[in-house]
């Protein structure tokens, strides 16, 4: 595999003459939408024909049925081709143990096109936000547990899922071994079916990290209950706060270090941000939230203002400077090839289950011929699932 950054007087023709490949096909691969521009530091993909032995790996994503909507199935059927498991958010839990229904059937139907295998995702998201108070409530009551835990497992064999993933966020220390005791209940229900459990979590350096986020969430107890535990790497970076990358790689990294003392290396998915932001500056606490954008937007941002894009190698992460119409100032962090690769290389070098990304729907076509590079895709048949 290898990744070309565009440098001053380059054309697509000359990298592709560089390379011996069709100028139309390496167009084609990175969706560059006029090949007779490109922006100073963008990272092209080349192709390869020949192929190092890959590890086997799995992979999964979110994808928010609420945002991506009627177009959810052809999303799917885009990427799902390189997913182990498609992840479909949210089922979120009601006081009373109800869940707040959602539109997912297409979605779970192209999923088994893909031979991805579907998972229901519960939070604890109420009012537009997670809440803590809804999570006590629920914790806190074993017939509440097990009024959720019946519905969920109505609707996982109605609609043909195969696992359920739990989101529960922002529960503070009281929770913790709450929440703990709420996975082994789910466990001691799916396993019998042959139903995957998880969790997604937030990304901790150390087990009595501080802070209501941080703090409900037991790395090794999650790894002692789940088949798989989705760490939530990324939101660094992140809409309400300073400019910054979104996922830089020390962090991930120190995240992970710390996770494979606690749970074991095969149950261990790492997340990838399928986005990035764009901030107005300056900064200012409480003031405008930054835009979410995908990669691609991102380019295409870098070519309308005619600015280059410029590489952190402490973070692994790309970034650039525009001035909009109105003489703002801005600044994008995002992800491209280099900054995918780099978060790659760290899922071989620790050797850990896979990864995860949040979120679908965000245009990205480096990534997927990243994945098809550097690893086998584990697939799973019609059949029973063999963890």
């Amino acid at each position: 595999m290898q990744i070309y950054v565009v440098r001053p007087g380059d054309t697509l023709w000359g990298i592709a003459q560089r390379y011996s490949i069709s100028p139309d096909l390496l167009a084609a691969a990175n969706e560059i939408p006029n090949p007779d521009r490109l922006v100073i530091g963008q990272a092209i993909v080349i192709p390869t024909v020949t192929q190092e032995p890959r590890p086997m790996i799995e992979t999964g994503a979110y994808l928010d049925v609420a945002d991506t909507g009627a177009a959810s199935p052809a999303v799917v059927d885009r990427v799902g081709i390189h997913l182990t498991y498609l992840t479909i958010f949210s089922y979120a839990v009601n006081r009373d143990g109800s869940l707040t229904p959602i539109t997912d059937e297409s979605a779970i139907q192209a999923a088994y096109r893909q031979r991805a295998l579907p998972l229901m995702v519960l939070t604890n998201f109420e009012n537009g936000t997670f809440s803590q108070e809804l999570a006590t409530a629920i914790l806190s009551s074993e017939e509440l547990q097990g009024t959720v835990l019946d519905n969920a497992l109505a609707i996982m064999e109605q609609k043909g899922y195969r696992g359920l993933n739990v989101d529960f966020e922002y529960l503070g220390a009281e929770n913790r071994e709450r929440y703990n005791e709420f996975m082994r209940r789910a466990a001691a229900r799916l396993r019998p079916l042959n139903l995957l459990l998880s969790s997604a979590l937030a990304p901790k350096t150390s087990a009595d990290q501080p802070g209501t986020l941080y703090e409900g969430h037991d790395y090794r107890a999650h790894g002692e209950t789940n088949d798989m535990v989705f760490l939530m790497t990324y939101e660094w970076g992140w809409s309400g706060g300073p400019p910054m990358a979104v996922a830089p790689i020390d962090q991930a990294r120190a995240v992970l270090e710390y996770a494979v003392t606690e749970i074991p290396r095969n149950k261990i998915m790492m997340g990838i941000p399928l986005y990035g932001y764009d901030w107005t500056l300056p900064y200012v606490p409480g003031g405008q939230w930054a835009r979410s954008i995908s990669p691609q937007e991102a380019i295409g941002l870098a070519l309308r203002y005619n600015t280059s894009i410029e590489y952190d190698y402490a973070a692994q992460a790309p970034f650039f400077n525009y001035i909009d119409e109105e003489g703002r100032y801005h600044i994008v962090w995002f992800e491209d090839a280099r900054s995918i690769q780099a978060k790659f290389n760290l899922v071989k070098e620790l050797g850990i289950r896979g990864f995860f990304y949040w979120v679908l729907g965000r245009d990205f076509p480096q990534n997927w011929l990243l994945i098809e590079d550097n690893f086998v895709v584990r697939k799973y048949g019609s059949g029973q699932i063999n963890l």
